[in-house]
């Protein structure tokens, strides 16, 4: 066995009340994929961050090739060869993609950046890669999964013997995945290192040369990646085995009157004649490759950006919405694709963050009701399986799967009639995944509309009464339930079904 290049030794971390890591001792070869896995929560990205420089640990011992070490910055742990792909979006918005792969790596002639020899490098990091995003878009303008494409080429840049990858693929389709597995192969080949975190079992049983699995903060086991499969992984990540992925969908009951009908809405550029109902009890999922408009036809919905020309109904009334808050006074919902940068206030406290849209009921007179205000917000939090310290507790320093689940709550407080979720499982574990499904087919055979977007071809099937199939801006098909396959789906997501029954965006009407 080679001398390991990387050694947690009794590593311990706490944020506050929270105890991130206890004890943790993980070695880790020179010249691998070390996988770490676990729940949201387990204390596998916070292992990763403490590599990277992005937390210093309490206690324990952190080797780099046999000599301790504790790096109190990125900065600081980029010098000792080792960069982060985070699983947070940390780009400079307004400056162009070649600038913010490039930061501070700039070619200079005195003052002046080199701008040709700058898009000379990147065309080549590009072509060796095969990560293709445009260089001189602005990153403020790129889809989310292009972001994440930038952060990706910005650590790759930097030519670090050690790259930590957190959740790298949690916001790319399935075949830009496939692209980023073949090339940490081939860093692997060139004698990189990669710590790669990853809650897709499926992904890091092909990658990874060992694997770690933690929980609660605590080593579970640490392996050869041929030893594990994706059973016996769930069942040391959660404790117990989780037989089923999805819950039953239980048939929504007909005859009812839709709860949400949008007919023609359309934005230039975006997308247009966009036309489909969802009915109390029904869950209906809106799939379609990356760029093919389908959360920009939620938030038009929504109206934090709406739409051009059509016309929509909600709960029994014509709608225009101008602004969130006049849709959330109706009775809708909504929990966005990104978490951290449009769902929540990361320095405000769990309570903060649920009660915000309900102030009206949590207020007399003009006053906080603060124990009104800890009371529903605490029932909100265990009708959705969160598990936080308490609701002062910042909702920043929660994990990931209960920061969605806060989400959950706030959406849930109120007297909502129509749930709109955008991809409500990015970046949760398996357990975490299934009560959220459980969350989703629970209310909706309460009777509650439910409007979902997802990228995950099982998600889709596994959760929909029906699916809409985007591409290029416009609905390609609508499938039933006799209809949903993923043979269907992909057909029409990548324009080879045209002709097919289910490609008539009025026929498929229920």
């Amino acid at each position: 066995m080679p001398a390991p290049l990387i050694a947690f030794r009794g590593i311990t971390k706490s944020f506050e009340a929270t105890r991130a890591l206890v004890g943790v001792d993980v070695e880790i070869e020179p010249g691998s994929v070390h996988a770490l896995v676990g729940e949201n929560g387990a204390g596998k990205s916070t292992l990763g961050k403490i590599l990277a420089g992005v937390h210093a640990f309490d206690a324990g011992t952190l080797e780099l090739d046999g000599v301790a070490v504790q790096f109190d910055s990125p900065r600081a742990a980029m010098k000792a060869g080792i960069t982060i792909v985070a699983q947070e979006i940390a780009l400079v918005g307004p400056r162009t993609v070649v600038e913010n792969v490039y930061l501070g790596l700039e070619d200079r002639l005195g003052p002046f950046v080199r701008a040709r020899s700058l898009n000379a490098r990147f065309a080549e990091l590009v072509r060796s890669t095969g990560i293709d995003v445009p260089a001189d878009a602005l990153v403020d303008e790129l889809s989310i999964a292009d972001q994440q494409k930038v952060e990706i080429l910005r650590a790759l840049a930097r030519n670090s013997d050690i790259i930590v990858m957190d959740e790298p693929t949690a916001r790319l389709a399935t075949h830009e995945a496939a692209k980023l597995a073949d090339i940490v192969r081939d860093l692997r080949a060139q004698g990189k290192t990669i710590v790669y975190v990853s809650h897709f079992l499926d992904e890091v049983l092909s990658i990874a040369d060992t694997i770690t699995v933690l929980r609660d903060g605590t080593v579970v086991s640490t392996a050869p990646a041929a030893t594990y499969d994706a059973d016996l992984l769930v069942t040391q990540m959660v404790g117990r085995s989780v037989d089923a992925a999805f819950p039953d969908v239980r048939a929504r009951t007909p005859g009812t009157s839709p709860v949400l009908s949008v007919e023609k809405i359309g934005t230039p550029g975006m997308f247009a004649d966009i036309t489909f109902d969802v009915h109390p009890g029904e869950i209906v999922v809106i799939t379609g490759l990356v760029g093919s408009g389908r959360s920009e036809v939620v938030r038009a919905i929504y109206g934090a950006e709406p739409p051009s020309t059509g016309s929509a109904r909600f709960n029994g009334k014509n709608i225009r919405y101008r602004h969130p808050k006049e849709a959330v006074a109706d009775g809708m919902s909504f929990i966005p694709e990104s978490r951290k940068t449009e769902g929540l206030f990361l320095g405000f406290s769990i309570a903060d963050n649920v009660g915000l849209p309900h102030l009206q009921s949590l207020t007399q007179r003009g006053l906080l009701l603060a124990r009104r205000v800890n009371q529903r917000v605490s029932q909100a939090l265990v009708e959705v399986g969160a598990k936080p310290a308490s609701p002062e507790l910042p909702v920043g320093l929660l994990s990931g799967g209960n920061q969605q689940k806060v989400l959950f709550a706030r959406a849930l407080l109120g007297k909502t009639k129509l749930l709109i979720a955008d991809e409500p499982t990015r970046g949760v574990d398996v357990a975490a995944k299934r009560q959220i499904y459980d969350l989703l087919v629970e209310h909706a055979s309460r009777g509650l509309g439910i409007l979902v977007v997802s990228s995950e071809m099982e998600e889709v099937i596994g959760l929909a009464h029906r699916v809409i199939v985007m591409r290029k801006g416009r609905i390609a098909g609508q499938l039933t339930d006799a209809e949903i396959s993923g043979i269907n789906i992909a057909q029409l997501a990548f324009g080879q079904s045209e002709s097919r029954s289910g490609s008539n965006t009025e026929a498929n009407q229920s």
